[in-house]
C-alpha cells in the first residue's frame, strides 16, 4: 500500500512498525519545515564562546542545523523519523572484566556503532520511499550522528524524549544510554507531542563531572568534558584536568551512570538483535593492557583499532590517554613502560603524558 491509499496515521504507524522491527527500541515524529529556535540559539551561543575546542565541523553548516528542509538537507522535507537504540549491558556490567575494557565508554566497547545505525536506517529510508508512487514519489534520506543534524534537539521536538541537565537525550523507560538516528523526509506525518523535562532539582549529573565541565544545567563547556578530551582533542591534555580524566581511557560515562533514569528495569534491558550484541566487548579488550597502548606501532594500531570507535582517537591519542590513565591508576608496575614512552615514543604529546604519569607515580 502507498501514502496515497493510506491516511498518514496509518503511515506514521505502519513505519514505526519497520522501526522496532529493525531493533530501535524507540519511535517519534517531528515536522522537519519548522526551524528550530531555542535549540538553535544554545547552539550558536555554545559555539561563539568557543566552547566546540578544537570541533571545527560544529560550527559549519549553522543554517542546515537549524532547518532540515533546506537544500543541504532535504528540499520540502515535512517530517523526520527519530529513533533510539539503547545500548547498556546492565546483564554483563556487574561481571569481572580484564584488559581495558572497563576504562571504555559503554557504547564504544563493541564494534563501530556507525555500520549497524547506518545499515538500519537506510532500510528504514526505503520504508519510506516505498510509500510513494511513480506519479508521486516520496524522498527520504537516512542520517547518523556524522551529519550537520541537531540529533538531540530533533528527537526531543518529536517526543522521542526530553533534554537532561547533562545535555543528554532521555528517553522515558531507558534512559539517556541510547544511539540516536533520524530519517528526514517528504511525506507528511503526524507529529508526536513533546515531552516536558523531567529532572526538576536534582542536579547528580553536573555534580559527577570529574572536571566541572558543566558550566550551568544544560550547558556543557566541551574543551573540559572528558569525551572530549579523550576522543576529540588532539593536543596535550592541560595539566589541571588530567588528574580529573582518572581511568577514562576513551569517553566517559559518569555525568549518565548517575541519572536515576538510567537505573530503571527498561534501561538495563538486553539489547541482543539476530546478528549479535554489537555493543557486546570486543575479545581484543581483555588482551590487551593499557602498557601496550603505549608501544603500539602503526601497524599494531590498525590491527587494534579496525572496526572500533576507539579508532576515532588515532593512535598517539590513545596512547597519550593511556599515559594519563596509568598515572592516576597509581599502579608502580607501570613505571617502566611509562619511562621508556617518554624517552622514545615518536609523538611529543605522548611522550610528556608519559612524562607526567612517571613523575606522579615516582612521588
Amino acid at each position: 500500500m502507498t501514502a496515497e491509499s493510506l491516511s498518514s496515521t496509518d503511515c506514521a504507524q505502519r513505519l514505526r512498525a519497520v522501526a522496532l522491527e529493525l531493533g530501535f527500541d524507540a519511535v517519534a515524529f517531528a515536522r522537519a519545515d519548522v526551524a528550530l529556535d531555542r535549540e538553535i540559539e544554545r547552539y550558536d551561543a555554545f559555539i561563539d564562546a568557543k566552547m566546540h575546542g578544537e570541533m571545527a565541523f560544529l560550527a559549519r553548516n549553522r543554517r542546515t542545523r537549524a532547518r532540515l528542509d533546506v537544500e543541504g538537507m532535504l528540499s520540502g522535507a515535512k517530517s523526520i523519523l527519530c529513533v533510539a537504540r539503547r545500548y547498556p549491558r546492565a546483564a554483563r556490567e556487574d561481571e569481572p572484566q580484564t584488559g581495558v575494557a572497563p576504562t571504555i565508554a559503554r557504547y564504544a566497547r563493541g564494534r563501530d556503532y556507525h555500520g549497524f545505525l547506518r545499515r538500519r536506517l537506510r532500510r528504514l529510508a526505503a520504508a519510506v520511499r516505498a510509500l510513494g508512487t511513480t506519479e508521486r514519489p516520496i524522498r527520504a534520506r537516512p542520517l547518523c550522528d556524522d551529519e550537520p543534524v541537531l540529533e538531540r534537539a530533533w528527537a526531543a521536538r518529536a517526543g522521542l524524549g526530553f533534554i537532561g541537565k547533562n545535555g543528554m537525550l532521555i528517553v522515558p523507560g531507558i534512559g539517556s544510554m541510547v544511539l540516536l538516528g533520524e530519517v528526514v523526509t517528504t511525506l507528511d506525518l503526524p507529529q508526536d507531542p513533546p515531552i516536558a523535562e523531567r529532572c526538576g532539582t536534582c542536579t547528580r549529573c553536573l555534580q559527577a563531572c570529574p572536571t566541572q565541565a558543566f558550566v550551568s544545567p544544560f550547558v556543557l563547556d566541551a574543551r573540559r568534558c572528558v569525551s572530549y578530551l579523550t576522543i576529540e582533542h588532539r593536543g596535550a591534555v592541560p595539566r589541571e584536568l588530567r588528574e580529573g580524566v582518572g581511568t577514562h581511557l576513551f569517553g566517559c560515562d559518569d555525568c549518565q551512570t548517575v541519572c536515576p533514569f538510567n537505573a530503571g528495569q527498561g534501561a538495563r534491558a538486553s539489547t541482543g538483535t539476530r546478528d549479535g550484541d554489537p555493543f557486546a566487548p570486543l575479545a581484543r579488550w581483555s588482551r590487551i593492557r593499557l602498557e601496550e597502548l603505549l608501544a603500539l606501532d602503526a601497524e599494531g594500531w590498525r590491527a587494534m583499532s579496525n572496526g572500533s570507535p576507539l579508532k576515532r582517537s588515532g593512535r598517539a591519542g590513545l596512547a597519550r590517554n593511556a599515559a594519563i590513565v596509568l598515572g592516576n591508576r597509581g599502579d608502580s608496575t607501570a613505571l617502566e613502560a611509562l619511562r621508556r614512552a617518554a624517552a622514545r615514543h615518536d609523538d611529543p604529546v605522548v611522550r610528556d603524558a608519559a612524562a607526567w604519569a612517571a613523575d606522579r607515580l615516582s612521588r
